[in-house]
């Protein structure tokens, strides 16, 4: 089994993928020890039966050829769970695959459940098994092994199988619209560049205060912008641990860094420290006026049975509709319903409004019941004049 290793090559094969009418793509990557991934290997396949493995680790190989690929608007992309794949493409190129079709998502619309995984999917839609021995071995290792070589063809040669299942039953259900958001958001740049401005959203939840926020915004850019700087993982630069103790603390002299139990020892007297004590200072003199709590700690906080109610209307109409429950709502969306008649989360809006949006409300306003009948949740209108709120888990 041969990787594809020169820029011709790649072009030939491109060339002949850009014909088909849809080609499914993987990567594997390394990034255990950087902040950004480490391409290893590409792989593709066609309904044609063509697949091909792509060394990009190769001595003077030109990828341009792969990326002129992901743009051409003729052939849809398929790829499975493809957040990081896109991450890489993004950063290869800086554009995203499109048109383009995440079989992962699709299945959740299609009843398969919440972020089910390639194997699994393989195994009920294509009737296949993967061994999955290969998983997680060096990619950046050469040569490669044939059974990684084999395992990483199969992420896509049954790809085909399932994209075509898949869009099979979309069509049958009349379904396709549902996935246009989740698309929306992959395929947005926005959704892969990590401005360090925003890196504080990820460790917001312990926050209470404004002031702890102010600083939580300053220490956590600075490690982004550092871990970039130095591509190493932002654990290598300072924990998740140490900077929310640092935006809750604020301390302002070494001695007080130091004192806190996520700061090695020493580490307030470097470089580091003083660049950390200096941005806890940024923060402490931010204007906090602007700063507004996490919508989630917002919240009433006394609608928890509420929000259990919900969980229980949410899973039945998943199950009745055949759909994930995970597309539909999260929990923050339940709370924030819960909370809100009004409130702006995606459980309110478009098909997800008609399909379980609507009932929430109905449960909420006690113009809806639910009940055990038989072993099965079912959900009666009290309304007389809305009876297609009825729906009864399978």
């Amino acid at each position: 089994m041969d990787l594809i290793s020169s820029t011709d090559t790649l072009r030939d094969i491109c060339t002949r993928l850009a014909t088909q009418p849809f080609v499914t793509v993987d990567t594997e990557f390394m990034r255990e020890t950087t902040y950004y991934p480490k391409l290893c290997l590409i792989q593709m396949a066609a309904p044609d039966g063509t697949a091909v493995l792509v060394d990009p680790l190769a001595p003077g190989i030109d990828l341009q050829p792969f990326i002129d690929l992901m743009a051409d608007t003729r052939t849809v992309k398929v790829f499975h769970s493809a957040r990081q794949d896109l991450e890489i493409v993004w950063l290869l190129g800086g554009i995203l695959p499109h048109p383009f079709f995440d079989t992962q998502v699709a299945a959740m619309v299609c009843g398969y459940g919440d972020s089910v995984s390639y194997e699994q999917l393989v195994n009920d839609v294509a009737k296949a098994k993967i061994d999955k021995s290969s998983r997680f071995t060096d990619w950046s290792r050469r040569p490669l092994s044939e059974a990684q070589l084999t395992y990483a063809l199969s992420d896509v040669t049954h790809l085909v199988t399932v994209y075509e299942v898949l869009v099979a039953e979309l069509l049958r259900t009349d379904r396709g619209a549902w996935l246009d958001e989740e698309m929306a958001v992959l395929t947005s740049p926005e959704t892969y560049q990590a401005h360090p401005s925003q890196a504080w959203r990820r460790l917001s939840g312990r926050m209470r205060k404004p002031r702890e926020i102010a600083v939580l915004m300053e220490v956590a850019a600075w490690r982004e912008g550092e871990a970039q700087t130095r591509n190493v993982p932002r654990g290598r630069v300072l924990k998740d641990e140490a900077v929310i103790d640092i935006a809750s603390a604020a301390p302002r002299n070494a001695e007080s860094l130091g004192r806190l139990r996520t700061i090695p020892a020493g580490f307030e007297r470097s470089r580091t420290g003083a660049e950390i004590l200096a941005a806890v200072e940024r923060g402490l003199s931010r204007d906090t006026s602007d700063i507004r709590m996490p919508e989630r700690l917002r919240r009433s906080g006394g609608n928890g049975a509420i929000v259990e109610l919900l969980k229980v209307l949410l899973k039945a109409v998943c199950e009745a509709e055949g759909v994930a429950p995970k597309i539909i709502a999260t929990v923050d969306d339940l709370e924030a319903v819960a909370d809100d008649d009004t409130a702006e989360v995606p459980a309110l809006e478009g098909w997800r409004r008609t399909l379980f949006g609507e009932k929430a409300l109905a449960l909420k306003q006690g113009r809806l019941a639910l009940s055990v009948e038989a072993g099965r949740i079912v959900v009666r209108t009290l309304d007389p004049q809305a009876p297609n709120l009825e729906t009864t888990e399978r």
